[in-house]
């Protein structure tokens, strides 16, 4: 089973892309979803425990989650140091079930792939980009979202280009969704002609 790693800055079209591998029928472990589904069940008390007043009925309020840590290292790294283990337990869980199936191709969705030292759970990695303009332009468009939350998580996030050098395939996402698609079947093509 040839593992994918999908990665890309904020704002360049990862989900979409995932979304694309999806629809082709390549099973994809999404870790923003994966991050969802913990804030409402067993990271809730543990998140609540380091950062009271975060917890709401039960699930982590993202927004105040944000208010909390945006802007502070001590505080992400806090935060980082309780989720990504259990992100990495969700996605192992996921590795096995559809190994197990017997996949020949899988994805695992990662935003912080470079910075988290995920390159090493991956066989090939691909990063999802598009021009800064295009990038700037999406990111300020989301709900909540300013020029400081946006310069702050580009801060903390690899480059980019350094991303691109690294990849083994990367998918443009700035000249729209058919060739991006193309992309990611030229992709599938060339991975399950491999299996």
């Amino acid at each position: 089973m040839i593992v994918l790693g999908l990665t890309g800055s904020i704002g360049m079209g990862k989900s979409t892309a995932a979304r694309m591998f999806a629809d082709a029928g390549i099973p994809v472990h999404d870790s923003d979803e994966a991050v969802h589904r913990l804030y409402a069940g067993e990271a809730a008390p543990m998140v609540e425990a380091v950062f009271p007043g975060t917890v709401v009925d039960g699930v982590v309020d993202r927004a105040r989650l944000a208010q909390r840590v945006l802007g502070d290292p001590v505080a992400i790294r806090k935060l980082e140091g309780l989720i990504h283990p259990l992100v990495r337990a969700d996605a192992d869980a996921f590795l096995e079930k559809h190994r197990k199936a017997g996949a020949a191709l899988v994805v695992l969705d990662i935003p912080l792939l470079f910075e988290t030292g995920g390159r090493q759970r991956v066989d090939k990695v691909i990063v999802v980009t598009a021009p800064p303009e295009i990038q700037r332009e999406r990111v300020l468009a989301r709900p909540g979202m300013t020029e400081e939350k946006f310069d702050a998580i580009l801060a903390k996030q690899v480059p980019d280009a350094e991303k691109r050098k690294a990849a083994d395939f990367v998918i443009d996402t700035g000249s729209g969704l058919e060739p991006a698609r193309s992309a990611v079947r030229k992709i599938i093509a060339e991975l399950a002609g491999d299996s």
